[in-house]
């Protein structure tokens, strides 16, 4: 038999959300979906959204998510300006790819980042989940770079954020935003897909 704990809890979480909660979940649905289509509109409504993330978890009493999403609303920023710039220049911002080497590096620093972190905030006791609030946290901040940057692999790695961001969110009750994370899983596959058949269109790069 099926165990419904889970979607139970969802469902209850669902009916019990804030309006702010779930427009801030629909907002960054349509930033992924616009990122997939190298749209340099997927920006502003990342930023809209992490605004409203960042007020939330801020009056919820996860500051490290709340800190996340005060770098995402940087990122938006950033992300606008640099991908507005190369859609008008004749050597536009292309898609490119993360060597082996840098992947270990990425990886590297990324574990010791989280680290870090988690220590800190189990020595200090300020999370309850501290190893999986700092990893998501880490490595959402260093992606995002990724992803502003059109690096392929940042999708994939996406994936695996997304897939522990569920685990923290069910954890603390963000149903709604378990609900966006859970797109955010598929559209990054979809992500992938679409940036690696439109990289391989793109003339003298290597392959």
């Amino acid at each position: 038999m099926i165990d419904n704990t889970l979607f139970t809890a969802i469902v209850d979480g669902l009916l019990a959300l804030s309006g702010w909660e779930v427009f801030a979940s629909l907002l960054g649905i349509g930033y992924v979906i616009f990122a997939a289509r190298e749209s340099q509109w997927c920006w502003p409504l990342a930023f809209v959204s992490t605004m409203i993330y960042t007020v939330l978890f801020w009056e919820n009493q996860l500051p490290m998510q709340a800190l996340l999403n005060f770098y995402y609303m940087g990122m938006a920023v950033y992300g606008y300006l640099l991908w507005k710039k190369h859609s008008k220049a004749e050597n536009d911002l292309a898609i490119s790819k993360f060597s082996w080497l840098h992947q270990v590096l990425f990886l590297l620093i990324g574990c010791a980042l989280t680290y870090t972190v988690a220590s800190y905030l189990q020595s200090a006791n300020a999370s309850q989940s501290p190893f999986l609030d700092a990893g998501v946290t880490v490595f959402s901040v260093l992606n995002t770079i990724l992803m502003a940057r059109k690096i392929l692999q940042n999708w994939l790695y996406w994936i695996v954020i997304d897939a522990a961001a569920i685990q923290l969110y069910y954890e603390t009750g963000y149903y709604a935003t378990i609900v966006m994370f859970s797109v955010y899983l598929v559209l990054a596959v979809v992500g992938y897909l679409n940036w690696m058949k439109l990289y391989y269109k793109e003339p003298g790069l290597p392959h």
